[in-house]
């Protein structure tokens, strides 16, 4: 089976399919001034785009490892985290207490979601 692998660098890509699971990482990429509330909101516009690119959407999302600086932002991330999961949508997840490259970071987010048909079984991108 193919693995495809969307806007790939040297270092990484955007995205990762195999078997029809996907694997994407975000970080606040539009301001990292902002408090939890807003990077959280940006990682979810962010992961929408993602969902898009792989003809999914929230609902499909398996899990999701946050990686959180500091546990006193946990309650203003949950508060954001309720409010996107459609209802009996929320995907298992594990939340960890990390360094993070960028110390304007506050939380780091891996994606696993079901991607689309389309990324099933084909052989193309």
């Amino acid at each position: 089976m193919k693995i495809h692998r969307i806007n790939p660098c040297k270092r990484w890509s955007d995205i990762t399919v195999f078997n029809g699971i996907a694997h994407f990482v975000e970080v606040a990429d539009t301001d990292t001034t902002e408090a939890i509330t807003g990077q959280v909101n940006q990682i979810f516009n962010q992961a929408e785009q993602a969902l898009k690119k792989i003809d999914s959407d929230r609902s499909r999302i398996l899990s999701v490892t946050i990686y959180l600086t500091d546990f006193a932002n946990l309650p203003a991330l949950n508060e954001v985290w309720d409010a996107w999961f459609p209802e009996g949508c929320a995907p298992s997840r594990a939340c960890v207490k990390a360094e993070l490259a960028d110390p304007e970071y506050l939380v780091e987010m891996a994606f696993v979601v079901a991607a689309g048909e389309h990324y099933a079984h084909s052989s193309h991108i």
